[in-house]
């Protein structure tokens, strides 16, 4: 357990009870894999390598989760809907994306409990950054 600056115990994030970094790493990785090859995902990331989008979700996620802040050090607020607005975000795009995550998700071999903590939060957030009908 860490401490707090008054040194009571601080229990563990989430972050620490599922590995840490390379957690997030290996879901992102895996997560990727499948956008690079999916039709209707891979024209929402413009960059010839997935690599920096990688990187950003990687952060992100790690961050959410009570790891390093270096996501809002490098990017600011994360301002999701925001900097997904210029892509066309359909129900199928949701769908295509929580695809992906859930074949990610199933190989991180999380506990129960945590994997179901981080599956809803990931459907939540696909959900709401749908911003086209149909």
């Amino acid at each position: 357990m860490d401490q707090t600056e008054h040194g009571a115990p601080q229990p563990p994030t989430f972050f620490d009870q599922v590995g840490g970094e390379p957690t997030f790493r290996r879901l992102v990785h895996a997560f990727y894999q499948g956008v690079a090859g999916d039709e209707l995902l891979r024209p929402m990331y413009p960059e010839q390598d997935l690599g920096p989008a990688e990187e950003r979700l990687t952060l992100f996620l790690m961050q959410y989760w009570g790891g390093p802040r270096t996501y809002s050090d490098e990017r600011g607020h994360p301002r999701l809907r925001m900097r997904h607005a210029p892509f066309a975000v359909d129900r199928a795009a949701h769908d295509a994306w929580l695809r992906h995550m859930r074949t990610a998700v199933d190989g991180l071999g999380l506990s129960p409990e945590l994997e179901r903590q981080l599956w809803d939060y990931l459907a939540y957030a696909a959900t709401s950054m749908i911003n086209t009908p149909g």
